[in-house]
Order: structure tokens, then C-alpha cells, then sequence
């Protein structure tokens, strides 16, 4: 008991200070969503695509209305992609951000989703959108959004468990999802399936007990429930705040600013045609962060 009360102490301990740099942080994070609206970051203008297993939701720079199309099984890269052009024809954009549901390393998608069509892996995205990209997990784009300082997890309640932990600034995407829970894995337990089929009163118990093991065992300062289903918790978990849906937004638009190390990909003919300015000897692409040599 004494070791209970004790654990309990120090999530609260962590807490109350996540709260307090929270309070801190509210002008700057006022600021920052105002930024979702007008697109501020390092380059012209991006355009962030938010790659859901029941929608793809897409707002590029400048814009203070998204857009979105259905997503699902059928849906591959290019049918995304497709999908994204025709339905962002009348935006401009010089870059993009893609909001992946899978593991991401390296600016690439290394396993397929397991709510979408077949054919991520090894997708060129620049050479079909024909303009740089970066590529990070769906859910630590939406992290990236909701961040405001010391040692923050994030959980994405959607169709499936989206997992991201940022400490001091560093995005580490996590598959937490499939790990082992009860009968199945975490995901089994408080993704859309599980809520459709039990109903709201027993996903939100499982809810609650995933939140807190993995506070327990991660520790962090601030935790922050996001995703299509946030608004279903009745209240939240202990020791969590809700994300915005606007922030998986802001995210996108973060990637590009010059803090940020994530790499890009550039299109084959822009990196060929432009890899030297003239007289220089440098990148043409130098000017925009996490390009590749």
C-alpha cells in the first residue's frame, strides 16, 4: 500500500510540474495554433497530408479549412496520393508532410499499415507528389503538435493505438500498440474495433487502464490523448490532457522548421536538376531542412 501511494505521489508530482509549464507555455501555444491557420514555418508553404485508416485528411499553407477524403483497405499510395492532388488542385505548396500510420525510419515507411492497401514500402512520395517530403509516424506528427516541453507521451485513439514519446524535443516514435494485453495486444483493446463492439462503458475501463500502465511504466511529465476518439473518454484518465485535432496539423507544418532533423526526400528530377546552383558548389536544396545530401 505504502508503495502504491507513493507511485501515485510522484505521477502527480509530475503532473502538477507539466501543469505549471503548461501555464507557461499558453501565449507561445496560442500563438503556434494561430500558426495552423497561417502555416508559418522555414519554407514557403507546406502541405501536410494526415493518413488515417478511415480518412485522409490534408490543409496546406495559408488555408484555414481542411479537406479530407475516405481512406480504408483499398487505399495504396497512389491512390493517396491521387487523392491528395485532386483534392489540393486549386493550393499552392513547395513541400509536404505525411502523417504515416506504420513505423517510419529514416524518412520511409519500413512495414506496411494495417488498416490500408499494400504498397507503402519503398513508395517514392517525392517523385509522385514532384516536390520534397517528409515522412514521420501519424502519431508523431500529431505529437510534434500538442508538445509543449520536458518529457511528453502521446496516445492516438483512432482506428487503431497510435504511440509517439518526445523528451526535451526529440520525437521517438513508439509501436506500443501490439504489445502483448490480456487476450491480445493494446490496440485490440482501445481501437475503434473493440469500441464498436463492446461499447463505450467497457472501451472507456480499457482506456483507462492502458493510459495508466503505460504512464507508470514511461513516467512522463505530460500526457496527452489525442486522435478521432478522444472525444468518446468520458472524463479523461488521470494525469492526461486532450490533443486537438488541429495539432496533427501543426505538426506537419513543425516538420519544416529549422530545428527540426527529420530528413527530406526530394524528387528525381529536382535533385539532379538542381543539385548545384551555378558558380556555387552548392545543394539547391540546402536552403531546406533535413535535405539529403
Amino acid at each position: 500500500m505504502p508503495r502504491a501511494m507513493s507511485l501515485n505521489s510522484s505521477i502527480a508530482a509530475k503532473h502538477k510540474r507539466a501543469t505549471m509549464r503548461q501555464d507557461r507555455a499558453d501565449a507561445p501555444l496560442r500563438s503556434s495554433r494561430k500558426d495552423v491557420a497561417a502555416g508559418r514555418s522555414s519554407v514557403k508553404s507546406v502541405l501536410v497530408v494526415d493518413v488515417g485508416g478511415t480518412s485522409v485528411k490534408i490543409l496546406a499553407t495559408g488555408q484555414t479549412e481542411g479537406r479530407s477524403f475516405r481512406s480504408g483497405p483499398t487505399l495504396t499510395p497512389r491512390r493517396m496520393v491521387s487523392g491528395v492532388r485532386k483534392l489540393a488542385a486549386d493550393w499552392t505548396y513547395d513541400v509536404v508532410s505525411i502523417g504515416y500510420p506504420g513505423p517510419v525510419l529514416g524518412g520511409r515507411p519500413i512495414a506496411e499499415p494495417y488498416n490500408l492497401g499494400r504498397g507503402w514500402v519503398g513508395f517514392d512520395f517525392a517523385r509522385a507528389f514532384g516536390r520534397p517530403v517528409k515522412v514521420v509516424n501519424d502519431a508523431a506528427m500529431q505529437a510534434l503538435g500538442s508538445y509543449k516541453g520536458g518529457k511528453m507521451l502521446f496516445l492516438g485513439l483512432g482506428t487503431g493505438l497510435g504511440t509517439a514519446m518526445i523528451v526535451e524535443g526529440i520525437v521517438a516514435p513508439m509501436e506500443l500498440a501490439h504489445l502483448p494485453y490480456k487476450k491480445g495486444t493494446y490496440e485490440d483493446y482501445v481501437g475503434r474495433a473493440c469500441l464498436e463492439r463492446y461499447g463505450k462503458k467497457k472501451w472507456r475501463r480499457h482506456v483507462a487502464d492502458v493510459v495508466g500502465r503505460l504512464i507508470a511504466a514511461l513516467q512522463p511529465d505530460d500526457t496527452v490523448i489525442g486522435g478521432g476518439n478522444v472525444s468518446k473518454l468520458e472524463p479523461l484518465p488521470p494525469h492526461s490532457r486532450k490533443g486537438e485535432n488541429a495539432n496533427a496539423f501543426l505538426g506537419g507544418f513543425r516538420l519544416w522548421s529549422k530545428t527540426n532533423i527529420v530528413p527530406a526526400d526530394l524528387p528525381p528530377g529536382r535533385a539532379r536538376s538542381e543539385r548545384k546552383i551555378r558558380g556555387t558548389g552548392k545543394d539547391a536544396a540546402d536552403g531546406l531542412p533535413g535535405a539529403r545530401p
